[in-house]
C-alpha cells in the first residue's frame, strides 16, 4: 500500500469524516474476520452505507491508499486507519462520576478491545469511594491530580450530573487531562488544546423522533 500526498491537520479534517473512518475500520474488521483480503471502494462503501466517492474523498485527506483497479488490502488499510485514529497504542482512561452510568461503563467489555484501558474511577460521594467496578476501585475526586501523574491518565469519561459538569471538567483539565468524553447533557467550556466530545443519547432520540415525525407528515400530505 502506498501512502503519500499532503496530509491535513486535525483542524482541517471534518468531524463527519473522522466518524466515517471509524465506520470503515469496523467494516474492515468484519471483512477480515470473514477472510476477505482485498476490498474495493465500492464494496467498502456498500458495507458502510456511503458512496464510493465519499470513501475515496475521506481517505484522500490522509494520502493515497490502495492501487487503482485492484482496491485496498484489508489488513493494510485497517492498519492505516488505526494509525490515523491513534489506535496503535493503549490509551489510559478514567471515569469521573460513578453513578449508574459510570458503573455500567466500567463494566463494559468493549473498551479494552480497542486499547482503551480503564485504570481509575472517581467520585465525590464518600459512600462510593472504595467500591470496585469493572476491575477498578473508586477513588475520591480529590485524588484526581495525583492519579493523573501516577497512572498517566489521558482520557476521562465524564458521567456526572449536569449541575456538576463544569466544575468536574475544570478539575479534570487542571489535573492535566486533555481528552474528555462528556455524557452529561450540557455544554462545557474548556481551554484551547483540550478536546471534549459530547455523548447525548437524548439528543439522538430527538433526531430519530424528528425523522419519524417528518416521515409521518409526508405520508399524511401524500
Amino acid at each position: 500500500m502506498q501512502r503519500g500526498g499532503a496530509r491535513g491537520t486535525a483542524r482541517d479534517i471534518p468531524s463527519a469524516t473522522v466518524g466515517r473512518l471509524i465506520t470503515y475500520l469496523r467494516v474492515l474488521n468484519g471483512l477480515e474476520a470473514r477472510g476477505v483480503e482485498r476490498v474495493s471502494s465500492d464494496l467498502l462503501a456498500d458495507e458502510a452505507h456511503v458512496s464510493a466517492f465519499q470513501v475515496r474523498k475521506d481517505l484522500a485527506y490522509f494520502g493515497t491508499f490502495g492501487t487503482r483497479g485492484t482496491g485496498y488490502t484489508v489488513s493494510s488499510l485497517k492498519g492505516e486507519l488505526k494509525r490515523i485514529l491513534g489506535l496503535t497504542r493503549p490509551w489510559r482512561v478514567a471515569i469521573v462520576g460513578m453513578g449508574r452510568l459510570g458503573q455500567a461503563l466500567a463494566d463494559y467489555p468493549g473498551l479494552s478491545e480497542y486499547d482503551f484501558d480503564l485504570v481509575a474511577a472517581f467520585d465525590v460521594d464518600e459512600r462510593k469511594v472504595g467500591q470496585r467496578h469493572g476491575g477498578v476501585v473508586v477513588r475520591h475526586m480529590g485524588e484526581l491530580g495525583a492519579a493523573v501523574a501516577e497512572l498517566g491518565l489521558e482520557i476521562v469519561l465524564l458521567t456526572v450530573p449536569v449541575g456538576a459538569a463544569q466544575a468536574a471538567v475544570d478539575a479534570v483539565v487542571a489535573a492535566g487531562v486533555r481528552g474528555i468524553l462528556n455524557f452529561a447533557p450540557t455544554v462545557v467550556s474548556v481551554p484551547e488544546g483540550v478536546k471534549v466530545e459530547p455523548v447525548d443519547f437524548l439528543a439522538a432520540l430527538k433526531r430519530v423522533s424528528y425523522f419519524l415525525h417528518e416521515g409521518a407528515l409526508v405520508e399524511d400530505r401524500g
